[in-house]
């Protein structure tokens, strides 16, 4: 039986993600009419036709993205063989792609890739930053090895390890503080006084998660776009948030007027996860970086309890 090279399924894979065959050409640095002999060969090797495909657009048929599934898994492993023969079968060797978002990434990764760097001097860190939508399609298709998320999630058929909680807390301007207090229902704040991030940010649901709040009206209409940015504007003295520890603990609010206090729930955190493809053949490395993470981020919140 002939069997499609792992150059066509790359070529099928870059035609998927780029949707077009001038760009996919250009992304694999191979002229257009080399990659549609490329396509064509394969189509007729396995006697389906995988690309549907005129003068202005290409769709995918239910049999080619079936492929596309399949051709992610096998180039995914083939990539992860030659980085574990290129480290000499050293799993703690060699590049790893690691994406984070940006509401964990300044306070975990400096601290993560130092420490990786004195315990694992071979291995290299690729630092990626990204949403929690975008990371986890970057790792579907192959893009990064392993991402750290908050939690919870739809993680799909990922593999998920587990590496700290990371408690919430109300921060706002001192002169509120007295009021803030003894505040046991966040349904009694006025309306449009909680200041959230951007909704393609996962903390923004996880801080509503852990208000336990359901009245639309108390946000505040301004989405802020990073935790700095947010704190900026509870400067202002007008509203309140929910920022998580270790974001606090890393000197956030340092300089500030404002002031962090204890939620009055239980389970009022996130869960920090490190997330990889069940099909990697890495996972042993991914297990000992989420093993380290663990030890820092233990090390960081228990200061906080």
């Amino acid at each position: 039986m002939n069997l499609p090279s792992i150059k066509q399924l790359q070529y099928l894979l870059a035609v998927h993600k780029e949707q077009n065959f001038n760009r996919a050409a250009e992304y694999c640095h191979i002229s257009q009419s080399t990659l549609s002999v490329a396509i064509n060969n394969l189509e007729e090797l396995v006697g389906q036709q995988l690309i549907e495909r005129d003068n202005r657009k290409l769709m995918f048929t239910s049999m080619g993205e079936l492929v596309v599934e399949q051709a992610r898994m096998i180039v995914d492993q083939t990539n992860n063989m030659m980085k574990l023969i290129a480290a000499d079968g050293d799993v703690m060797a060699g590049d790893v792609r690691l994406g984070c978002i940006p509401t964990i990434a300044p306070f975990l990764l400096p601290k993560l890739a130092k420490e990786s760097r004195r315990q694992y001097p071979k291995l290299r860190l690729r630092l990626i930053e990204g949403t929690t939508a975008q990371l986890m399609s970057q790792l579907e298709k192959g893009e990064i090895d392993v991402a750290i998320l908050a939690l919870p999630i739809d993680t799909g058929n990922f593999h998920v390890m587990q590496v700290g909680h990371d408690r919430f807390k109300l921060v706002a301007h001192k002169s509120l503080q007295e009021k803030l207090n003894n505040l046991t229902d966040f349904e009694e704040v006025p309306d449009g006084s909680l200041m959230l991030m951007e909704k393609e940010h996962c903390l923004r649901g996880h801080a509503l998660e852990a208000c336990r709040l359901s009245k639309t009206d108390k946000i505040h209409p301004f989405e802020a776009t990073s935790l700095t940015t947010l704190v900026t504007m509870l400067e202002d003295g007008e509203g309140i948030s929910f920022l998580p520890d270790m974001a606090i603990e890393s000197g956030l609010l340092r300089n500030t007027h404002l002031v962090a206090i204890d939620m009055p729930f239980e389970n009022a955190e996130r869960q920090i996860g490190f997330i990889w493809r069940k099909t990697s053949f890495r996972a042993q490395c991914y297990r000992k970086l989420g093993l380290l993470a663990e030890s820092l981020l233990t090390s960081t919140l228990s200061k906080t309890k």
